[in-house]
This record gives structure tokens, sequence and C-alpha cells, in this order.
């Protein structure tokens, strides 16, 4: 398989990078890429399940890691980020009451797949990661913060913010793995028109409807583009606004949008940016050399019928654990 690589990073055998897998997105995308007719031997679906085995496995076959972490949320919708943006995530909520007792919407199908998936990865000896407050994005965001070489692997393009002289992003989009770009601070900028330090001051200026971020009326992503880097950031895209000597691409009319919504701005931005100090634990495991429950795994990978998906991981694990 050939997986497109930026040009300052390579596998080698000297630099063996940390994975670091944005659990729900891949699941979600090997649920809906798959169909439910792959059935465990109860009927069940396992979609979900064998499309996020295998992705792993070819991962792990690819870029030759030195560990591997699977991002979970413990928290889909922290009340921090629901204090300062009311609208946070609203959508997806399973009544569309804003409450923090309701679950996110999931298809009825795919939330048994989701625990069989942790519980799969735990009897692995995979490490799964979650922290009380915190989404999986800023378990991903506390790792890209460590002293490790990280490929963060994701479909969220908000991640785009974690890249930098030691991160990289697998962006899981268009078609199959060997499509999927990964993505180094410079062709992000290409890809994005900003740098990653500055991604998520344009997408508080942007909007987000998939998070419920409204952003600022009238001003689109070619906008918000312009407008981060012909002033750096968002403060000095306030500041320029409050000026009131507007140029372009800073409009009296842009002005005017920037300075009434300064306030949700300022709130936007720190739902964002993604958190780098979550509480973690303070060591990474090397791949494992065994399975941490061998019982518990078998018995899994019977019920839902990955026996073949689970041991070609098990394989791609232990041919790394050896190099």
């Amino acid at each position: 398989m050939s997986t497109p690589l930026c040009e300052t990073w390579q596998v080698t055998d000297t630099v063996a990078p940390v994975l670091a897998l944005d659990s729900a997105s891949l699941y979600y995308r090997s649920y809906y890429a798959l169909p439910s007719s792959m059935t465990a031997p109860d009927g069940h679906p396992h979609n979900a399940i064998r499309g996020f085995l295998t992705t792993i496995t070819r991962l792990v076959e690819t870029y030759r890691p030195r560990a591997v972490v699977a991002a979970w949320d413990a928290d889909w919708r922290p009340d921090w980020r629901v204090e300062l943006i009311a609208s946070y995530k609203t959508h997806r909520l399973a009544d569309g009451e804003q409450t923090r007792e309701v679950a996110e919407e999931e298809p009825e199908d795919l939330s048994p797949q989701v625990e069989a998936i942790a519980d799969l990865l735990d009897a692995l000896g995979l490490p799964r990661w979650g922290a009380a407050g915190y989404e999986a994005d800023d378990v991903l965001g506390t790792i890209a913060a460590g002293p490790e070489h990280t490929i963060v692997v994701s479909g969220d393009r908000d991640l785009v913010q974690l890249i930098d002289s030691s991160t990289w992003l697998l962006l899981t989009v268009n078609g199959g793995m060997e499509k999927w770009p990964l993505l180094d601070a410079h062709a992000a900028r290409e890809r994005f028109g900003v740098d990653p330090s500055v991604y998520a001051d344009m997408a508080a200026l942007r909007g987000d409807p998939s998070d419920g971020l409204p952003g600022v009326a009238g001003i689109g992503p070619k906008t918000a583009v312009s407008l981060i880097t012909a002033f750096g950031d968002l403060a000095g895209v306030v500041t320029a606004a409050e000026a009131g000597t507007p140029a372009r691409p800073m409009t009296a009319r842009i002005a005017t949008k920037v300075t009434d919504s300064a306030d949700y701005l300022h709130r936007a931005l720190q739902v964002t940016r993604v958190a780098s100090d979550v509480p973690l634990p303070a060591d990474l495991s090397p791949l494992p050399d065994e399975v941490a429950d061998p019982v518990a795994l078998d018995e899994l990978s019977a019920r839902w019928g990955v026996e073949r998906q689970v041991g070609d991981l098990r394989r791609a694990l232990a041919a790394g654990q050896a190099r």
C-alpha cells in the first residue's frame, strides 16, 4: 500500500512514531463505509468493529509505530465548553434537549459495537485513554504536546491545529487509506490557507456547524482565511476591526460584524482550541508483546465473528514489537 506522505517525514527504523487514534472518528467511518450485512454469528452487525480493527492493522503495517493509543471520549460535550457556547454540539443530543445528562445520538446498532471495540482494545493491551471533563480531541492534543513523534489519525479537520515539527495529521478523508493525506505544516497551509498554529482562530471566526458554532454572520471560510492571513491571528483581527480605520480585507461592514461579535469570538476560540494538559498516564507503553487478556480476547473475537481481523492485528503488532 502506498500512502501519501509529507515531505518532512518518512517511515524509518530510527523514527518510530506514536499512532494516536481518534477512536470515534475511525469507528464511525467504518460503520458508514461498510455494509450492515456484515454480521456476527448471532446476526448483529459487526461492520464498525471489523473496519476499526482492519484500519489499525493497516496503520501499524504502514507507519511502524513505537506505540498505539486510542483516544476515547470520556466526555463528548464537556460542561466548560457548553458554559462558553451554549449551542456547542446541541444538535447531536439524542432528544434535542440542552442537558448534560442526555447522551449523544448514536445509531442503535453501533452502540454495542462501540462497547465491543473498547473491550477488544483492553483485551489486546492497547491503551485506551480518556479523561473526565475532556473530549478525545483533548487527549490527542495532550499526546501531541508531548516529546514523541506523533501521527494523529482522524477525520476531524479541527485537529489541524495540532500539527507542528513533531506532529502530523493523517486526515481520514476521500476514500480508502491509500488516499488519506499525511499533513505536515506546509501541507496544511497549502490545503487550508492558514498555519496550523492559527487554525483554531480561523475556525472560531468562520464557525463550524458540525459543532454548533455559528461563527460571525457573513464571514465564510475564504474571508476568515484572508482576515487571519492579513492580521496574524484572531486577536489581531479584532484589534484591526476595533481600530476604526478599515482597509481590505477588513471592510467597514466586516469590521462592524467582528466588533459586534468580539465577546462571542473570545469564547469561541476557547472552545475550538484543543486542550494540551489533560491528566493522562505518565508513560506510553510500547507495542504489547502479548495480549492483556487472552481469554477475554478469544471470547470477544468469537462472539463478534472477527477472529481473522483480531489475528491480523496481533500479527502486525508482533511484527512491530519485534523491530
